[in-house]
């Protein structure tokens, strides 16, 4: 039986959320599955993605073989790096604590990345509203500007017609 890693679509129209799962290839693409490995949210920014690693790892050295959108999923979660790292162990380049030494060193690498873009987008966010703010601030005091010689000019209109009105008399 041929299996994939491959995603099985949930959630509403516009708001795709995704299972990471495990699944004969010959199966509808939301039909059944052998293993839910995962999940996948593009809807945040960064994409949330969890992902049972160890699972994922199993079934790739079972010969499981993941799509494209799946493979870049393992990837990013380092999946394909430990199944990698596992190969050489079993080749006998590596041992097992050198190995999970670097997938550790390669896993601290990568949340600091995730967590240097979640904080270069909240300051974006942050200088975004503060620059929304002083625009709105100058537009106000624009209008406060301009609305002060209409009050000025209203009360000496009428002062104005009462004495052109005098002059007639």
């Amino acid at each position: 039986m041929p299996v994939k890693i491959r995603l099985q679509r949930h959630g509403k129209k516009g708001k795709p959320y995704y299972w990471i799962v495990a699944a004969d290839s010959r199966s509808k693409r939301d039909g059944k599955y052998l293993e839910k490995l995962g999940a996948y949210n593009p809807n945040t920014n960064p994409a949330t993605v969890e992902l049972n690693v160890d699972g994922a790892v199993q079934w790739l050295q079972n010969g499981a073989q993941p799509t494209d959108t799946a493979r870049t999923l393992l990837s990013y979660k380092g999946a394909m790096l430990k199944n990698h790292l596992a190969g050489g162990v079993k080749k006998g380049a590596l041992t097992e604590e050198q190995a999970e030494e670097k997938f550790k060193a390669w896993l601290e690498e990568k949340e600091a990345k995730i967590q240097a873009k979640a904080d270069g987008l909240s300051e974006a966010e942050a200088k975004a509203k503060a620059d929304a703010l002083a625009a709105e601030k100058a537009v106000n005091e624009a209008r406060i500007a301009a609305a002060v010689p209409v009050v000025e000019a209203e009360e000496d209109a009428p002062a104005a017609e009462a004495e052109a009105s005098n002059e007639e008399e």
